[in-house]
């Protein structure tokens, strides 16, 4: 008697998700891609800072609104980037990224058409809310489509691609200043965008779309708060020294303290009660990464900034530098900071990153106050061989730092929260740099009229060092990953 035949089913598939693990792995093609929205912003943030003078004889800017071209952007940037890695969360990041990548071209088009200096200052805030919305794409898509050994890797590629866009935007936008092609002048370094990102885009369309299995609504009240703490003190901050410091400036300072604490309840609130997704959940800032990593990376970011603020104050006004020499003068920190990332992820794998950090921040010290010391002797006469030492020492510690902190605040962060801490580790990013540029900046600014220009930045240099050892102190608690 022979048995009825049955048709086996093959078990029904899970119905796709647009999750990080439906999404398939980033290649190395998408990985280069997407790092475009970390190196853009970053890059046309600092190289500005040699075209300064050029954009102050071209367009009679004065201090007050050539402060406006750099803060206006760095604001900007800070307020809009925890929203943009929620809007990457919700529509897709991949959407958010293109979207964000063509918004930049068009901006960086109408920042080097700009015919008067207010045309530029809006045109660099829009400029602004364009890269909000494509950088925090770029450490979402690393997070949900790689794991293990090869999102390690990525991280730290990615901040090795954050540090070496700041130094090099200085370098880069020398040589555009000096090139000046077909009479552009300054125009150029916001120009050259636009090719940059029209192959971008051109690469884009392979990278895998990712989205939060969760998606949530935009937080309305959150981010009102936290735009309001963050231009609360960084506007102020930055306007203040060029505009005299009105009262506007004290009062802002003083509704800043009162802003954050405000959005910190109401996130708060809203995560306990369920009643809506908060923008920044405080949970997130539970995670021991994000506790511990994050204080050291907004120091180790913000000395850095003030740094190359400084020096290009300072070697173009004080050692009659042209802007293409004062680039080039940080050709060794930028090729010493190349070297260290690269090394990096093998050494945090043999020592641990804690060690790594710890070691980093020693070296930095070591290089901050070696150059500090040449500065303080050698002024004025000082040229590319006697400041290559020190300059070669700090940035080699500063490049076995960075990526490593960028790396160790993201390690436990959950894939289907990876937009939102993105947009986090950008804002403290970009906030420490914003920070250490008007700290940093009104410190050396105001020590050159009382001290000279030698002495103020190698005392600004001494505050740079204090930055390095209070990392040195603060990598103890960081996590061993």
């Amino acid at each position: 008697m022979t048995q009825p035949t049955t048709t086996r089913r093959p078990p029904a598939r899970p119905a796709a998700t647009p999750t990080a693990a439906r999404a398939g792995s980033l290649s190395t093609l998408g990985l280069l891609t997407v790092l475009l929205g970390t190196a853009l912003p970053q890059l046309d943030f600092f190289i500005v800072n040699v075209a300064l003078p050029t954009i102050d004889r071209d367009l009679d800017a004065g201090p007050a609104l050539l402060e406006l071209v750099v803060a206006g952007y760095g604001v900007g940037y800070a307020v809009l980037l925890v929203l943009g890695g929620r809007l990457g969360d919700t529509f897709g990041r991949r959407r958010l990224f293109v979207v964000g990548l063509a918004g930049f071209g068009l901006t960086s088009l109408a920042c080097g058409l700009a015919p008067n200096a207010w045309s530029l200052v809006a045109a660099r805030v829009a400029q602004a809310a364009t890269a909000a919305l494509m950088a925090p794409q770029t450490l979402a898509t690393i997070q949900a489509t790689m794991t293990g050994e090869r999102r390690a890797r990525a991280l730290s590629v990615f901040g090795a691609a954050a540090g070496l866009a700041m130094v090099s935007g200085q370098i880069l936008g020398g040589l555009l200043v000096w090139a000046d092609l077909a009479g552009t002048g300054w125009r150029l370094v916001f120009l050259v965008n636009v090719p940059v990102v029209v192959v971008g885009l051109w690469l884009a369309r392979r990278l895998p779309e990712t989205r939060s299995p969760r998606p949530a609504s935009v937080d309305v009240p959150g981010t009102l708060l936290l735009a309001a703490a963050l231009l609360a003190l960084l506007l102020p901050l930055t306007e203040g020294r060029a505009t005299g410091w009105p009262l506007w400036t004290w009062v802002s300072l003083a509704v800043a303290p009162a802003a954050a604490v405000a959005f910190y309840v109401v996130e708060r609130r809203a995560e306990r009660s369920g009643t809506r997704v908060p923008l920044l959940p405080p949970s997130l800032l539970r995670l021991v990464g994000m506790r511990r990593a994050l204080p050291p990376l907004a120091l180790c970011v913000g000395g850095f900034c003030g740094f190359l603020f400084a020096t290009a104050v300072a070697f173009q006004d004080g050692l009659a530098f042209s802007p293409v020499r004062a680039g080039l003068t940080l050709a060794p920190y930028a090729t010493a900071f190349l070297v260290a990332s690269l090394l990096g992820p093998r050494l945090a794998g043999r020592h641990g990153g804690r060690r790594l950090v710890a070691t980093g921040a020693a070296v930095q010290a070591v290089g901050i106050g070696a150059l500090a010391l040449t500065v303080w002797a050698g002024w004025p006469e000082l040229g590319f061989l006697a400041l290559a030492p020190g300059l070669l020492v700090s940035g080699f510690g500063q490049g076995l730092q960075m990526p490593t902190l960028m790396r160790l605040v993201l390690t436990d962060v959950p894939a289907e929260r990876a937009g939102v801490a993105g947009g986090v580790l950008t804002t403290a990013s970009q906030s420490g740099g914003a920070l250490g540029v008007a700290l940093l900046g009104a410190l050396f600014l105001a020590l050159v009229d009382s001290a000279g220009m030698g002495d103020a930045l190698a005392m600004t240099l001494g505050a740079q060092l204090a930055a390095a050892l209070a990392v040195l102190a603060l990598s103890t608690r960081l996590p061993n990953g």
